[in-house]
């Protein structure tokens, strides 16, 4: 409860850091657009392209990483292609002011950043146990499976052979290969394997 208690309340603050540098980040990088000559529908919609970026390659490498593949290089590059941009964008929106203006101005950008991959490592983090947990299961599982197997094969040879060796030492003839197999279920030549094995000298 207390694990699970610290993902809810560190996905929570995550997010809410990353909403607000979101915002921040997104404002700079529109006035940044429309000082160099775009206006509208373009102004409003260019910033959203270079978070959308982040946000898509960020996906990829997360379904990779579940599905434990290989990342895709493409994948890589548009992350590191959008993060570059993101904080391009804000430095350049600062430099007016200076190089104190440009770094308060690329703060958002790399808090944002920051935030979107912590809580892809959380994410990462979250899911990674279940499916150990799962492996660890089925592994188990199919380990008593071929124990049970192997304990009822033990059994049926044992009776197999028990039932043989009391024909043995009766009156009438011992019991018939065939009579076995048909008794237990089982393939009569691996009724012979048996008998000749516990008679062998």
């Amino acid at each position: 409860m207390t694990d699970r208690l610290t993902r809810i309340t560190t996905a929570l603050a995550v997010t809410l850091v990353a909403i607000v540098a979101a915002v921040i980040s997104y404002r700079h990088a529109y006035e940044l657009v429309r000082t160099h000559g775009e206006s509208g529908t373009t102004a409003r919609l260019v910033p959203i392209t270079v978070d959308g970026l982040i946000w898509a390659a960020s996906m990829v490498i997360l379904d990779a990483s579940r599905r434990k593949q290989h990342v895709p290089p493409l994948a890589k590059w548009s992350l590191g292609v959008g993060i570059v941009a993101t904080i391009g964008a804000n430095v350049a929106h600062g430099l007016n002011h200076g190089p104190i203006g440009a770094l308060v101005s690329a703060w958002p950008a790399l808090a944002l950043v920051g935030s979107f991959e912590l809580l892809m490592t959380l994410t990462r983090s979250a899911t990674t146990p279940r499916q150990k947990t799962g492996d660890q299961l089925q592994s188990r599982a199919s380990k008593e499976s071929g124990d049970s197997r192997t304990k009822v094969e033990q059994s049926t040879e044992q009776a197999v052979l028990a039932d043989y060796l009391a024909s043995l030492e009766g009156p009438g003839r011992p019991l018939s290969q065939r009579y076995l197999a048909e008794k237990y279920g089982v393939d009569r030549r691996r009724v012979k394997r048996i008998i000749s094995t516990a008679i062998q000298p």
